[in-house]
């Protein structure tokens, strides 16, 4: 794995947007959210796991590597600093409905004082509902 560009914000590709409005499906935004949270998530997790397999079965079936060799692998600072920077770009990923969300109410509030935690989940169930 090649080291993140330090240039390169995670968060920043994460977010970007298609034009025009997002479109809803379900009743409650909160679920909707959570909806499109949980799919990229398997989407990420189904691509993970095929390459995984794919890695496990090539190391054992060449003898370099056994499951349990891998098991007991610990990190290195260097493979633990990739691995940090890679966890930070798949959040972003994940969680970029719920960024793009408080982008978009930052930018319908823009000029006006930071509202309250609480204002800001009102505002964002109110933006979101379809009806």
């Amino acid at each position: 794995m090649k080291p993140e560009p330090q240039h390169l914000d995670p968060v920043a590709e994460a977010n970007r947007r298609a034009q025009g409005k997002r479109p809803w499906f379900l009743q409650d935004p909160a679920t909707e959210r959570v909806l499109s949270i949980a799919m990229a998530l398997a989407g990420e997790l189904s691509v993970a796991r095929e390459r995984i397999d794919t890695l496990e079965r090539l190391l054992e079936q060449r003898g370099l590597l056994s499951r349990a060799d891998i098991e007991g692998f610990s990190p290195d600072a260097a493979a633990q600093t990739e691995r940090d920077a890679w966890g930070r770009a798949y959040i972003a990923r994940i969680l970029r409905i719920i960024d793009q969300d408080v982008q978009a109410l930052n930018e319908a509030n823009a000029g006006a004082p930071d509202p309250s935690i609480e204002a800001v989940i009102e505002e964002l169930g109110r933006s979101a509902d379809p009806t």
